[in-house]
């Protein structure tokens, strides 16, 4: 009992610890959101701004053609699926209608043997649902547009965060060390450097791994002989960062994509391709390239992925799994004791990646 008691009151002080760190960072998510977007931007840019660095470019104006031809790649691939989504968008509804109507006709002459009077109840009720649930609907509307502003500050602060860890990330990372004790130093200093370098590695995976998905489920689109192969390879591209998720969402998407505009079979040979695609990234390529730089097991990523979702939405969903590998790294590196023997003058050295 008193083994038992002992270890109650320190799992106690512990949850504690973790539920008012929770809370603040809840309370602040305004800030804690874009900082942390501004983390993984800046996982992205070192690597080439290091190249640029070793080519003895100046610092500033590596920084700034790293950072914009980052966000150029992405600007021009969001609006490259918002113009083909456009051009397709009135043949997709007309063959979505078309579709409709042709399974309209299979429920009552298949063997369901469903009458027009009873589908049209159904949609009655279907329509009296929607009715029910659309002043929910238009509140939350309501709220995407009133939060619109604050996405504008978000982004703002990202962009600040990072071009401010770029120019002097050791800096700030030596000012985070030298608020802990001295004993502390090394030890924070040392994990510091390592969860960083998993960080990476995980961007740069994620990048490897998205842009082996969009290429397989594009050309399983492009042999079916989908107009809109383009979009759905940039959208699978986009939304594999965030795990599990993003591939459920792009997939049943590409399904019904290819429902609408081909058929049914096709529709089956679609799903079958994304499964094989998702089956080849999780069994073969996560495995070989991520190797023991990002150590996270698939039970850890789907149980993580959920959590975040549940406590945060879409930015819990993002950020579950670096969070998850990072903090893991971190632990396992105070935990090894390597870092007593660490040279005193590491500990003011943020592992930002960007010094040669």
């Amino acid at each position: 009992m008193e083994l038992a008691g002992q270890w109650a009151w320190r799992f106690l002080v512990v949850a504690a610890a973790i539920t008012v760190c929770v809370y603040v960072v809840a309370a602040l998510s305004e800030i804690v959101i874009p900082v942390l977007v501004a983390l993984l931007v800046c996982a992205l840019v070192a690597p080439p701004m290091q190249f640029l660095q070793r080519l003895r470019w100046p610092k500033w104006l590596a920084l700034a053609v790293s950072l914009i031809g980052v966000l150029v790649i992405i600007g021009g691939l969001a609006l490259l699926v918002t113009v083909q989504i456009r051009s397709g968008l009135p043949e997709l509804e007309a063959r979505s209608v078309t579709r409709y109507n042709d399974f309209r006709v299979f429920l009552r002459t298949g063997p369901f043997h469903l009458s027009d009077t009873a589908l049209d109840a159904d949609l009655a009720n279907a329509e009296t649902t929607a009715r029910k649930y659309g002043s929910v609907i238009f509140s939350g509307a309501l709220s995407a547009g009133a939060t619109a502003g604050r996405i504008g500050a978000g982004a703002l602060i990202a962009l600040f965060s990072t071009i401010f860890m770029l120019i002097d990330g050791s800096g700030v990372w030596g000012w985070i060390v030298r608020l802990f004790p001295r004993r502390a130093r090394a030890a924070l200093d040392g994990a510091g450097h390592a969860g960083w370098h998993t960080l990476s590695a995980f961007v740069r995976v994620q990048i490897l791994v998205a842009a082996a998905d969009a290429v397989g489920v594009g050309l399983v689109a492009f042999v079916l002989g989908l107009p809109m192969a383009v979009p759905l390879a940039v959208l699978v591209f986009l939304a594999s960062f965030v795990p599990v998720i993003g591939a459920i969402i792009t997939g049943a998407l590409a399904v019904l994509v290819a429902l609408a505009f081909v058929g049914p079979w096709q529709a089956l040979i679609m799903l079958a391709g994304v499964l094989a695609v998702h089956l080849l990234e999780a069994h073969v390529l996560q495995p070989l390239v991520m190797g023991s730089a990002v150590r996270v097991h698939p039970l850890a990523v789907v149980l993580s992925v959920a959590g975040g979702s549940i406590v945060a939405g879409i930015p819990g969903a993002l950020f579950a799994v670096p969070a998850v590998a990072v903090i893991h790294v971190m632990i396992s590196y105070i935990a090894s004791g390597t870092w007593r023997g660490a040279p005193r003058a590491r500990h003011t050295r943020i592992p930002d990646g960007l010094t040669p």
